[in-house]
């Protein structure tokens, strides 16, 4: 196991290298520069911002000081908003970023693996394909879309929920169902699908010819293998949570990291773009590994590649 780790822990660092890479020459090759629409500013004062933020040096010069602040985790001053840093920002902006993710993670997987078992265990009947019927609505949907929605009848027309902002548990359940309600749907079909493989196996026949209820051998026997596929999914569900509460916290007024992020593709922030861009690819490659380890907890008979026998 450690061995696996330690490798995948490299992989990493490689897969990091070339994403701050990617990102830098992107931010490089746009057109414009991130003081382009302060006209106000007398040419003088450009150069000297520019000649500030090293913007004036050569691209290999960039490149290295660049490669050395990120590898220290110091992603620079922001060029838009005058003594913040984007460490700052990240750190102010993220917890408000975590509490949304974790939030509509527990919603995607607990209602999705409930959805799916029941459709599971009444198969071609009613709640089945009520079920089904959810599932194909949510993965259809976009989180935008349904954000708009539940803003305008559960807030704005029933007034169930605050319309937006950020100050208590209640302002976060619609953003929260807005970014769980597609994942929910695929998590749906995943657990149904699996489901209804396990429940043709020789060991739950057994099991239901020993007499024993229909939810004690869901519990007991088949929902754990079941799960399998829904642990794959875990790293690209982090991956939409993450990058789907980008939008939604724009229409719900969230101050979240994706509002700092959108707003610095808008003023191309450079310094702020690399910064959150490289930390949630931290979080999303580690998200992966987890996943991986995780596939041995919940059935030790999966071997890891690269671990130990």
């Amino acid at each position: 196991m450690i061995k696996y780790i330690l490798k995948r822990l490299m992989y990493i660092l490689l897969a990091l290298f070339v994403i701050v890479t990617v990102t830098f020459f992107l931010m490089r090759l746009a057109p414009g520069s991130p003081f382009a629409s302060e006209r106000n500013f007398p040419p003088q004062i450009e150069e000297k911002l520019n000649e500030t933020y090293g913007l004036n040096n050569p691209w290999y010069i960039q490149y290295k000081d660049y490669l050395i602040d990120t590898a220290s985790f110091n992603f620079g001053e922001s060029m838009k908003y005058k003594a913040r840093s984007t460490n700052d920002m990240i750190s102010e902006s993220f917890p408000v970023s975590l509490t949304l993710g974790i939030e509509a993670m527990l919603l995607a997987v607990g209602f999705g693996v409930l959805i799916g078992v029941v459709s599971a265990l009444y198969h071609n009947k009613f709640p089945d394909y009520l079920a089904t019927s959810f599932a194909v609505l949510g993965i259809s949907v976009p989180s935008f879309i349904l954000a708009g929605l539940m803003q305008y009848f559960l807030s704005f027309k029933l007034g169930l929920f605050p319309v937006s902002g950020w100050k208590g548990f209640g302002y976060s359940i619609l953003p929260a169902l807005a970014i769980a309600f597609s994942h929910m749907g695929f998590i749906a079909k995943l657990t149904r699908s699996s489901m209804l493989e396990q429940n043709n196996s020789d060991y739950v026949k057994m099991a239901r010819a020993k007499g024993i209820g229909k939810w004690t051998v869901v519990f007991r026997h088949t929902l754990r293998n079941a799960l399998l596929p829904v642990v794959t999914y875990l790293g690209p569900l982090t991956a939409g949570v993450v990058t789907g509460s980008f939008i939604v916290e724009q229409i719900f007024a969230i101050p979240g990291l994706g509002k700092h992020f959108v707003q610095s593709i808008t003023n191309r922030d450079y310094t702020v773009i690399m910064g959150t861009t490289v930390f949630y690819s931290i979080i999303l490659l580690f998200a992966v590994l987890i996943v991986d380890i995780l596939y041995s907890v919940i059935d030790p008979r999966i071997k890891l590649k690269g671990a130990k026998k």
